[in-house]
């Protein structure tokens, strides 16, 4: 018999990136108790991971749980990166509604389309959070009207478009139903969450069945599953089986050995949990997302959405350059794929595949950030390994016409720009389908573009805008191939020699193009050290000194500027590298060289490519 409970609540927090959804469960964590009066709490508390803080991005869904007016809420904080979007599809499945949270200055944006699109599919009821009321230029009133829009472009219905709307300013920690009088907590959001979410309904005298929705990854215990109990009770020494709706011939026995509930940040052993609990089991070799844990008398597996498709793949491979295994802890090819297949444990958006080589393996994932985080993660972990540039994965359709993904690219950007950035975008195969005015004399661009297009681009975009333009994309579809794009049309500067670069050397060399290194680096043949101001590559030799004959003086060596080099961010060496170049990653160092060192063997290779 199906019957209510009232003291759960299960929400989801969703929203476009930075509109402020974990500053959001910062404030609802606060004002619950959940920390002592003098405790010393960090900003974005729920971003725990060193790159989430620094980035100011959330990649992993993260669960917590709080108490208002005896109620249990459990709220789970999503990701609202277009690459990491595999967990918020997930995340839905386990709750019974979400908060959308929408910025009162910027409007729906393309990633509040899809992550509400999302929730629509599921019927979940949804809360509207205008946040960041109190920035300079809010909007409020009209973000409603846009919120609506948006919801009946989706086919939103009349229920759904009766969905409730608080106004918020998560960082100040206050929220009101009424514009016109301030709030001085976050009780009204409390109040909506508990009047509008409605409580988790199942049976309570069936079978256990719970669907796995995440996963977590702890070296003490292993794999953590997190979900939601849809039926049933679950407890400790519990003999189940765990089955999957799309695997049908799985079928598993299992007995829980943990139990834990969700308590503010903490998880909380417990020896039993009833339907509507959000809870995470241990001690289960091999669960993955998607599977459900069943009593054995009735194992029915719960529906469960496949993962989105990668649509962007590298190679990581051995590190073999002349300055290999200095500065790396972990560097053998078994190291590597290990650390490679250990990250599906927990990101069932990525894909791992062995290749020819045992030195090289294909990694695919949903965009170059979700791809550019694992390799950041790596290094910081003692990997030294190296890269190849990111390629777009096609497909062919039925009849054998080639595929491949295009993505709808938003801009946002002052207008005396916009003939820049349009100009860029067609050259990269790019198609304008609507132009508009936005805020403050921004003009918004909406585009159709090859994923391929936007590789290498983003630093191309922020030089074109000064920094002033805000670029989203987001997956649409795979449509027949748009022709060849021409990524780069600059060369590479490359070192003719092996040793350390000087001074002297250098400023030969910065005559030729930008530099990317500077005296006292150590480089080697067939390493790039800049990028050419023409469209071929340039061989330098930026360890020349000066002859001993020289009879000027010492003095004039010092008379010699260098231009500052630029720098690359893990980003930009990404962007910048070309299909016959690796990026070397080191926890050290970022080097960019050739694929093949020896100049004549790059030079046979090339040859033998333009025969074929």
């Amino acid at each position: 018999m199906i019957k209510t409970r009232e003291d759960v609540r299960n929400v989801a927090i969703i929203a476009h990136v930075d509109h402020g959804k974990t500053t959001l469960v910062d404030g609802l964590l606060r004002q619950s108790g959940v920390f002592r009066a003098n405790q010393e709490v960090q900003d974005r508390v729920m971003d725990s991971n060193a790159i989430e803080r620094e980035r100011g991005i959330t990649i992993l869904s993260k669960n917590t749980a709080v108490y208002y007016n005896g109620v249990k809420i459990n709220i789970v904080d999503t990701p609202g990166h277009a690459d990491f979007g595999g967990e918020v599809e997930r995340i839905l499945k386990m709750v019974d509604g979400a908060i959308l949270v929408v910025d009162a200055f910027e409007g729906p944006m393309p990633q509040t389309r899809f992550v509400l699109s999302k929730a629509m599919d599921l019927n979940l009821p949804v809360i509207v959070c205008i946040n960041k009321i109190d920035r300079p230029g809010a909007r409020p009133t009209q973000v409603i009207d846009e919120v609506l829009e948006l919801l009946m472009d989706l086919g939103a219905s009349d229920e759904q478009l009766d969905c409730p709307f608080v106004f918020a300013s998560a960082k100040s920690g206050i929220a009101t139903l009424d514009l016109g009088s301030p709030g001085v907590s976050m009780k009204p959001l409390f109040d909506t969450i508990i009047n509008s979410i409605p409580a988790p309904k199942g049976d309570p005298d069936a079978g256990t069945q719970m669907l796995i929705s995440t996963i977590d990854y702890n070296e003490f215990v292993g794999r953590i599953g997190i979900g939601k109990i849809s039926n049933g009770k679950i407890r400790v020494g519990q003999d189940c089986v765990i089955v999957n709706h799309h695997d049908p011939d799985k079928q598993k026995k299992v007995r829980i050995t943990k139990l834990y509930e969700f308590e503010g940040l903490k998880k909380v052993d417990v020896q039993e949990a009833s339907f509507g609990s959000i809870v995470a089991v241990s001690g289960i070799e091999d669960l993955k997302i998607g599977d459900t844990i069943c009593s054995p008398e009735n194992p029915v597996a719960i529906p469960f959405q496949k993962i989105s498709e990668p649509t962007i793949s590298m190679e990581f491979r051995v590190n073999d350059s002349p300055l290999a295994g200095r500065e790396g802890k972990f560097v053998t090819s078994r190291h590597l794929r290990d650390r490679l297949y250990r990250e599906l444990n927990t990101d069932v958006s990525l894909r791992v595949e062995d290749t020819d080589s045992t030195d090289a393996f294909k990694v695919s994932g949903r965009g170059e950030l979700h791809l550019s985080v694992l390799i950041e993660m790596m290094r910081r972990e003692g990997y030294e390994f190296a890269v190849g540039k990111p390629e777009v994965i096609f497909k062919n359709d039925e009849n054998g016409k080639k595929l491949e993904p295009i993505e709808s690219c938003y801009i946002d950007v002052p207008e005396d720009y916009s003939g820049a950035v349009i100009s860029k975008l067609s050259e990269r195969k790019g198609m304008l389908v609507n132009m508009g005015t936005a805020q403050n004399g921004y003009a918004r661009l909406e585009f159709e573009i090859p994923s391929r297009g936007l590789i290498g681009y983003h630093d191309s975009f922020l030089t074109d805008t000064k920094g002033t333009g805000i670029m989203n994309t987001i997956f649409k579809d795979y449509e027949p191939y748009k022709g060849d794009i021409e990524y780069r049309k600059q060369g590479s500067l490359i070192a003719f020699e092996a040793g350390t670069a000087v001074t002297y050397g250098l400023f030969n060399a910065q005559e030729r193009g930008n530099l990317f290194i500077t005296p006292g680096t150590e480089v080697y043949a067939g390493m790039v050290i800049g990028e050419a101001g023409k469209g071929e590559d340039v061989f330098c030799n930026v360890c020349k000194t000066k002859h001993l004959t020289n009879t000027r003086t010492s003095a004039s060596d010092e008379a010699l500027r260098l231009v500052p080099p630029k720098i690359l961010s893990l980003e930009q060496a990404i962007d910048f590298i070309d299909t016959d170049e690796l990026l070397e990653v080191t926890p050290k160092s970022l080097r960019i060289r050739k694929k093949i060192l020896d100049a004549r063997m790059r030079k046979r290779a090339e040859i033998s490519a333009n025969a074929k």
